[in-house]
């Protein structure tokens, strides 16, 4: 599965028409973490099959999300559990339904090692909604997850798929290029001194007007200075996109699993599983 997810991210990273993505769950949950018998039980030991999971696991989840070239958007539309909080806090933006359920199983499966990196990740993130969330017992409720800033605002189910759409026209909006310097920008910049930051700002600029296809520096001041039909600060200068919905890729987690379900997803409506695979995308 996920040489599967590689393989897919890989392909949307490079595909023009792939504006934004929106990673979400096939069926009624959104992913309830790794399988428990196939990636920790069967690969014990063997060292070689479990190191080159972990690389895959931790490529997708991690490195190709976090670095993704494109607008990401968690749709959580049920369980998540465990390793799917890396996939979680690795998307730009997150919108939950109001019933999802979080929670992260570490201390009762007495894992300190997977609980360490995934606190790692979300460490490491540090974006205005992301938080590390210490490991315990109980399901994240409603006003838990906000207060973390796991997710950045919880919606009605039936109302998920309308209110992800309307961010991703929002996001659609914005010049493709800015957005992905600002994005590399906030990954990169927090490890840096003031000296290192400025410098690495500087040339971020240069490069930004240098890739930028739209010309959006001098399309934005002769729509404010010239044509008098832009507003900074209130509105987004008109962009040369053709069609506002255009470009919005969905990236299915689906799930599977090879005998009894394990794991918290056997107690809940997401009965699918332990194991995040990639289902299709569109």
């Amino acid at each position: 599965m996920h040489e599967e997810m590689i393989s897919a991210l890989g392909d949307l990273a490079v595909a023009p028409e792939a504006k934004v993505l929106v990673l979400t769950g096939a069926g009624e949950s959104w992913s309830a973490g790794q399988d428990i018998d196939l990636f920790f039980r069967d690969l014990d030991d063997k060292p070689v099959e479990k190191r080159r999971a972990i690389l895959a696991s931790q490529e997708w989840r991690w490195n190709q999300l976090a670095t993704f070239p494109s607008r990401t958007i968690a749709m959580v539309n049920g369980f998540c559990y465990g390793a799917a909080f890396t996939p979680l806090v690795a998307c730009d933006f997150a919108i939950a339904a109001e019933d999802a359920k979080f929670g992260l199983s570490e201390n009762q499966l007495g894992d300190p090692a997977r609980r360490t990196g995934l606190q790692g990740d979300a460490g490491r993130v540090q974006l205005p909604r992301r938080q590390v969330v210490r490991p315990h017992r109980r399901t994240l409720r409603r006003e838990g997850r906000r207060k973390n800033r796991l997710i950045n605002y919880a919606v009605p189910r039936a109302k998920l798929k309308q209110e992800t759409l309307k961010l991703a026209k929002t996001l659609l909006a914005k010049n493709p290029q800015v957005y992905k310097s600002v994005k590399e920008v906030m990954h990169h910049i927090r490890g840096m001194d003031v000296e290192q930051a400025t410098d690495y700002l500087r040339a971020k600029e240069m490069e930004m007007r240098f890739m930028d296809r739209e010309g959006g520096r001098a399309q934005g001041m002769k729509q404010f200075l010239d044509d008098k039909t832009y507003r900074p600060g209130i509105e987004t200068y008109k962009t040369l996109m053709s069609s506002p919905l255009k470009g919005i890729r969905v990236l299915e987690l689906g799930q599977f699993h090879r005998g009894p379900v394990r794991g918290p997803a056997a107690r809940g409506p997401g009965r699918h599983g332990d194991q995040d695979r990639a289902a299709r995308w569109r």
